[in-house]
């Protein structure tokens, strides 16, 4: 078994940060494409089989632009901060409606002492955030299996950072997952090591996740009536 990432991939980003310009960047392009996008778009095409085996309505697409690895080139249109580079890299693996409708995606995160993989629906328009709100209360059952489990909490963090300070507008606040409904992101995280991406582990680890996490993205799919 061989490594995707090395040293060399968190030098590269760790560097980006420090020098985070157009011109640095075109001058390392190469570094870039050698140590962090090449070795992504390599894992995202190896996890193919193993998500199939999950479900056949996602996608792993290794595709450079277009597919499931995000653009480095941050949107800086309305943002304070105008540096034009993020100082990570992610990929999306998504639902093969993703493209029409908002769907749950797992996402895998490649970051200098904070790489992570999860799933779920980030920032979901209110539309959405209603529907999986009303979908959990009127399924409380499904949702302790799918997001609850205790061999699921141990592995995997409900994400809580943005929550609403009171139970969202016409649910009772004696719900047994009032918390949850609180939540404006829907997603489950497991923080890995740096060490873990830079093993040659890595595709072992997150073919256990992807199966892991099935059951959370089930749930979050039949809440927005899409296929799983």
């Amino acid at each position: 078994m061989t490594a995707y990432f090395s040293d060399k991939s968190f030098r590269f980003l760790r560097a980006l940060a420090r020098n985070n310009t157009r011109a640095w960047f075109q001058a390392h392009k190469h570094d870039y494409d050698t140590h962090v996008r090449g070795p992504f778009l390599q894992l995202v095409t190896d996890l193919q089989p193993a998500l199939r085996e999950v479900s056949e309505h996602y996608r792993a697409d290794p595709k450079p632009v277009g597919g499931s690895l995000f653009r480095l080139h941050r949107d800086t249109r309305f943002a304070n901060d105008k540096t034009p580079y993020k100082r990570w890299q992610g990929a999306r693996l998504f639902h093969a409606r993703g493209r029409q409708v908002e769907a749950p995606s797992f996402y895998i995160h490649l970051e200098p002492g904070e790489c992570f993989v999860g799933a779920g629906l980030w920032h979901p328009e209110p539309v959405t955030q209603r529907a999986l709100r009303q979908f959990i209360f009127d399924n409380p059952g499904s949702w302790k299996a799918a997001a609850h489990a205790p061999a699921f909490r141990r592995r995997y963090d409900l994400e809580s950072e943005q929550k609403l300070v009171r139970p969202p507008r016409g649910f009772p606040a004696d719900f047994e997952f009032i918390e949850d409904l609180k939540h404006r992101n829907f997603v489950a995280v497991r923080a890995l090591d740096d060490a873990v991406f830079t093993g040659p582990r890595l595709r072992q680890e997150l073919q256990k996740d992807l199966r892991a996490l099935a059951p959370f993205v089930d749930y979050l799919c039949a809440a927005l009536d899409l296929e799983f």
